[in-house]
Order: C-alpha cells, then structure tokens, then sequence
C-alpha cells in the first residue's frame, strides 16, 4: 500500500460531510447578540503541545511542542465565523492611537473558564463573554476574549470581567506575556496587554471580526 502525504490526505477528505470548525458553524447557538458564543476548543489545560487548527481542513495539527513548563491555564480555541484582519486592527489603532498595528489574519481567540477539568480538545461549546485582553503580539491585535463556559456551576454566575477574581486574570496574563519567552534567547517578539476591558467591548470586537 502506498504512504499518503498530508497533502494529499487534505485533498482526499474535502468532500467529507464534516462541517469545517472555522466557518461551517454557527458563530452563535441562538440570537448573534454576541453574549453567547460557540466556541471550538483546540488546547487545554496540560497540554504539553500547541494543537492549532489547519485551516484548510478543518483538522487539528501540532504546531509546536511547548517551548516552558507554564501550560494554558484555561479551555483555548476561536470563535467560529471572525477574522482578525482590518476591521478589528482598526478598532485597536483608534483605541491605542497607533497607526502601525495591522490584523493577525486569524479567527478571534477566546479563553474560556470553567472549574471542569477537561482533557482534550477538539470540540464544541457555549461560551459566555464576560470580556477580553487587548494584546498586541509584534505590531498585530490579537485579541483574546475572555468567557465562561455557559451553565457552569461554579463560574457559570459571573457577567463581567471586572467581576473574576484577581488571581484569575493574572494567572491569564502571565502567561500570555511570557509564553513565547525562552531565557536565554535574543530578539524575544513583544508582547503586550495594553487594557482589560468588559463585556460591552468585547461583543464589539466579535461583531467587528464576525463582519
């Protein structure tokens, strides 16, 4: 039998019924009010590789082990439907008075809390946007919505960021500023949270990426 290239097996599987996780879902379970959002998971807590999903198939492939010992401390994936491109880079521009950031050209992140522990990725779920970080990742907006998985028993009640525990959102931004940092490399990309901002702000960027 003959190997199949990943190229190959990316042609072979387009015309397979499973809708693409990118844009084959709903961005929203019910009303595009953006206070509920689906969400597809691609990493967890104790994942010791960055799962990403490629694009063009719609499967999760490894982008690269882990590069320190800090896991996500939190369910990590996008928001179906979004792109990061000149809408949500212009929102960031006006707001940081900074002409230079320009889009990742990615689905929006989002960071979803749950008090669950949950194993893999690879899935669906309704996420409650509370809020998000304006971060700035060398010169591009990479926003990252921070939400609550929807029901949950323990921080299903929370409807706003500033009502997280302070521990919460630091352990969130620590690792986001330090993940890519290796000690005792040169030219470390920067990367900066420049706002904390609620749940109002939050529900705009999503429907500027949705746009």
């Amino acid at each position: 039998m003959s190997s199949t290239t990943w190229q190959e097996f990316k042609e072979q599987i387009k015309g397979f019924s499973r809708p693409h996780p990118w844009h084959g879902i709903r961005i929203a379970p019910e009303a595009e009010d953006y206070s509920v959002v689906n969400a597809f998971i691609e990493i967890v807590p104790g994942d010791g590789v960055k799962y990403e999903l490629d694009k063009e198939s719609g499967y999760l492939t490894i982008d690269r082990p882990n590069k320190l010992s800090n896991n996500m401390p939190c369910m990590y994936g996008f928001v179906p439907r979004t792109y990061c491109h000149e809408k949500v880079a212009n929102h960031t521009r006006k707001a940081l008075n900074n002409d230079g950031v320009v889009g990742d050209k990615d689905p929006l992140d989002i960071c979803v809390l749950s008090e669950r522990h949950i194993t893999h990725g690879d899935f669906f779920l309704e996420a409650k946007v509370l809020g998000g970080f304006r971060m700035i990742d060398g010169g591009e907006a990479d926003d990252k919505i921070i939400a609550v998985l929807k029901a949950d028993h323990v921080m299903g009640h929370y409807n706003d960021v500033s009502e997280l525990p302070e521990q919460v959102l630091a352990r969130l931004k620590h690792f986001f500023l330090t993940y890519k940092e290796i000690p005792t490399s040169e030219g470390k990309p920067k990367v900066e949270i420049t706002h904390t901002y609620g749940r109002q702000e939050a529900r705009e960027i999503i429907a500027l990426a949705h746009e």
